[in-house]
């Protein structure tokens, strides 16, 4: 029996795990599996391998992203490393420009000791991509839209360039989730999520998700995961498997408030730029309605000076100042002192992530609240 999206992320996986009629997934609170005898297994036997509340996490990802099977990480950033740890001394990868700063982080200072080299282009010009492909190339790892500065890549066009190339496309789809975005239908072979966003939704667990559509890149990960642990715990999974429930009716209504705040701060006259893709005039846009259901509810804005930027985030009340996002409350984040603040000064200035850069995660409260709660903020 066919279900739709909406469906699948109520019900989840097939696979039932309980004969009591429990509504709700079990958390197997357990470590580890008694055997009934030697050389029978109930098909878990340690929770760092397998857990069936983690299963039926991965299982019920794995349908809504359209791939073959998913693994469930302790937080985005497990999940990130996990994908590196694929590739070893003397691999190249073309990865994104503008990427969430902990991801180049990881790059930098882990991937890159263990001989991984990158080079970091526009991948929303496909011919940058195409010039920064080598000989030693394994990947290619695209944020879409990025981090924080919403820059946006054609899954598809670059899709086509890997698959002639004969390397891995890697997409982190966290902003749109598989409910706007869908990067395996448009050729991607992983997708990276951190759960803590939007899946979970509820600003409460950390989490990080692979999504694969080839066997051998699961056997690969699973080993990884095996190996390396960082594995999601039963509870922290249980909570992403909650929060994916309501899923598609946050994703709708987050979006909507998104919109009608864009266009509010756009006609703001201490709003220099505004970054937000389902902005007709954003130079992503056109791309975002073709691959995408979505525009999703992340919106950056560059306020006039840096006294403005601090009077936002000092009086905001309703509006939270923290690192974070995707959750149902709505948060302003400083990106230079948090998600980038490991990135050097001078690549922050070129990116654009300066002094009066501001992201804002559209949550659930009523958008006029949050009008109302910036301009008086802009006014303290």
């Amino acid at each position: 029996m066919s279900k739709s999206f909406h469906t699948k992320c109520i019900h989840g996986n097939d696979i039932s795990y309980d004969h009591t009629g429990a509504v709700s997934v079990p958390i197997f609170q357990t470590a580890t599996f008694a055997h009934h005898e030697l050389g029978v297994s109930t098909g878990f036997d340690y929770s760092r391998i397998q857990n069936p509340t983690r299963e039926h996490l991965e299982k019920t990802l794995a349908g809504l992203e359209g791939g073959l099977d998913s693994i469930a990480f302790s937080t985005g950033m497990a999940a990130i490393n996990a994908v590196m740890a694929m590739f070893e001394d003397g691999d190249h990868i073309v990865a994104s420009a503008d990427l969430y700063g902990g991801s180049l982080r990881l790059f930098r200072m882990v991937a890159m000791k263990k001989g991984i080299t990158f080079d970091f282009v526009d991948t929303g010009n496909i011919e940058e991509v195409k010039k920064a492909i080598k000989t030693s190339t394994k990947a290619v790892y695209v944020e879409t839209p990025t981090n924080p500065m919403m820059q946006v890549t054609n899954i598809k066009d670059v899709a086509l360039l890997t698959k002639e190339a004969g390397i891995k496309l890697i997409v982190d789809n966290t902003f749109m989730t598989p409910y706007f975005q869908k990067p395996l239908s448009l050729g991607a072979d992983l997708v990276i999520h951190s759960g803590t966003k939007y899946l979970g939704g509820h600003n409460d667990t950390l989490a990080g998700i692979v999504v694969v559509k080839d066997p051998d890149d699961l056997d690969q990960l699973r080993l990884i995961a095996k190996t390396l642990g960082g594995c999601l715990s039963p509870f922290d999974a249980w909570l992403i498997i909650r929060g994916i429930k309501t899923l598609p009716i946050r994703m709708d209504r987050q979006a909507a408030s998104a919109m009608i705040l864009a266009k509010w701060l756009k006609d703001q006259k201490w709003v220099n730029k505004i970054y937000y893709i389902g902005l007709e005039d954003d130079p992503g846009h056109e791309t975002m309605v073709k691959q995408a259901s979505g525009f999703g509810s992340m919106i950056s804005i560059e306020v006039t000076d840096f006294q403005m930027a601090k009077a936002l985030l000092n009086h905001v009340k309703i509006i939270q100042f923290a690192e974070s996002l995707g959750g149902v409350e709505t948060l302003m984040t400083y990106p230079k002192t948090q998600t980038h603040a490991d990135v050097p000064e001078e690549e922050r200035e070129a990116k654009g992530i300066n002094d009066c850069l501001i992201r804002i995660s559209v949550g659930l409260e009523d958008p006029d609240d949050l009008i109302e709660d910036l301009d008086q903020a802009s006014r303290a």
